[in-house]
């Protein structure tokens, strides 16, 4: 992601940190199954509420990770995590075209409507299939274009951060999908179209499993 694009998703994020407001296209987390023992990440945690949960879920033995570009939404999420004495966790500024974390070191990944920031999500994906363990799952909730987003749009970091301009075709994403690796994806639940931006989208849940 260039510079410029990490800046304005960044800036606009970091004034959203001390804000009471919903952040997120989807609820991934709603169709997780985490076990005991279990280590997650959340790519994308903002205030962190999805990795507080997580962790929660995972007892004492599991463990998660909050990934984000803003500063000041994980200096939110540590403090949140402070307040209720949740240790085991940890929240890590990072692109997610290139994850700070060990190649097969997680059981699970969820993702709220932050895919779509990438100018390479394909290098996403791959990431995501890297850092999963073989077995491990991914849950991501997401938009998808309709139609391909006008380069004016796609190429305009202010319009990507907005979450709208950065949407792939549902056939694109599912292409970057298989060409990471993973072989068979759920969808578990998709809306209708509706206007988003300049252009017309639709929300989706997705699951899928890093083969054994």
């Amino acid at each position: 992601m260039s510079d410029n694009f990490t800046k304005a998703i960044s800036v606009r994020y970091d004034e959203l940190s001390g804000q009471e407001c919903c952040l997120s296209c989807g609820g991934a987390i709603n169709f997780a199954e985490i076990k005991p023992g279990f280590h997650c990440a959340d790519l994308g945690s903002g205030k962190g509420f999805d990795v507080l949960k997580m962790v929660t879920l995972a007892g004492q033995e599991g463990f998660a990770w909050g990934v984000d570009v803003s500063e000041s939404m994980m200096e939110t999420a540590r403090e949140n995590a402070r307040k209720l004495n949740l240790s085991n966790t940890s929240f890590i500024k990072s692109e997610l075209e290139n994850i700070d974390l060990p190649d097969d070191s997680l059981d699970l990944v969820l993702s709220n409507c932050t895919i779509n920031h990438s100018l390479n999500q394909g290098k996403v994906w791959k990431e995501i299939f890297r850092i999963l363990k073989p077995g491990g799952t991914f849950v991501v909730s997401d938009i998808y274009a309709l139609e391909e987003v006008p380069d004016h749009y796609r190429n305009d970091p202010e319009a990507v951060a907005e979450c709208w301009a950065g949407a792939e075709t549902k056939e694109k994403y599912f292409r970057n999908l298989k060409y990471a690796g993973f072989k068979s994806i759920d969808i578990l639940e998709e809306s209708v179209p509706y206007e988003k931006g300049k252009i017309k989208v639709s929300s989706f849940t997705i699951k899928g499993q890093k083969a054994l």
